[in-house]
Order: structure tokens, then sequence, then C-alpha cells
């Protein structure tokens, strides 16, 4: 019987495929449970439309990924920090504070967990802090640490 899997189902198929199985393993299993259809031709087509939507949708994400990379690298992140003797910080500078500067000051609103911050930032001045904004699209935001007064 021809099935198309509604979910991944390890060892089988994953979601969208359209596989040939045992009919037993597709009445008694598959169907039941919810993992799967039955492949008519009117299921085929509704799926083929839902993958043209998904595409789409990929495609949109991908391109305001792109334009929030260029707005992101034309920016540059503000902070203030109490600082001891060589520029060295009291404490240090963290995505998560970097994120709340960048949504209060600019009103862009961004995952702490995309900053891709290896360690803390310790020192004053410019930081180059790279942000993972899509699979694709890699943006590197400027991020100006000054003393405070």
């Amino acid at each position: 019987m021809k099935v198309i899997f509604l979910k991944d189902v390890k060892g089988k198929g994953k979601k969208g495929d359209v596989k040939n199985v045992a009919d037993g393993y597709a009445q008694n299993f598959l169907l039941k449970q919810g993992l799967a259809v039955e492949a008519t031709s009117a299921a085929v087509s509704s799926l083929k439309g839902q993958q043209k939507k998904e595409e789409k949708l990929a495609e949109q994400e991908l391109q305001q990924a792109k334009d929030l990379k260029e707005k992101i690298e034309n920016l540059t992140v503000e902070l203030t920090a109490k600082s001891g003797e060589g520029g060295r910080l009291f404490g240090s500078i963290t995505s998560k504070q970097i994120a709340e500067a960048l949504a209060k000051k600019h009103g862009i609103k961004l995952d702490k967990r995309k900053i891709e911050l290896d360690d803390a930032i310790r020192a004053l001045g410019v930081t180059k802090v790279p942000v993972k904004l899509h699979t694709q699209v890699t943006a590197i935001m400027k991020v100006h640490v000054a003393e405070t007064h």
C-alpha cells in the first residue's frame, strides 16, 4: 500500500515521503497511529501544495534574515560598564545584555541564543560579535563598551 508519512517514522520514512509499505503495517500501525495517510491522488496533490507553501515561507524567512543582517551590520550597540585599570571591566557583558540593549535602543528583538558570543566581553572598546540569524545568514554586530562615569 502506498502511504504519505505525516511524521518521521524511524527506519521507514520522513515526514512528506511517499512510500510503498506492507498493507498490514500500514493499516494496523501507520494509519491507526496517525503517522501516515493513504496516498490517494487528492492526498498527493494536497502534499505538493503544502510543500510549495513551505518553500515560499522558507524563502521569505531567508529574505527577512538577509534584511535584518544588513540592518544589524550598520549599527553599533552601545553599552556602559564600570572598569578598572587597563580598561578591564568589573564583571562582564553577556549576550543577554547585548540582546536587551538591541531591543531597547534599536527596536530589534533578538533571542540571546542567536548571539554567538564565545566568552563574555571583559574589556572596554568595540567588539565584533557574530549573530546567527538563519542557517545560511550570519551577521557581524559591533558592540561598543564604554566606561561608566
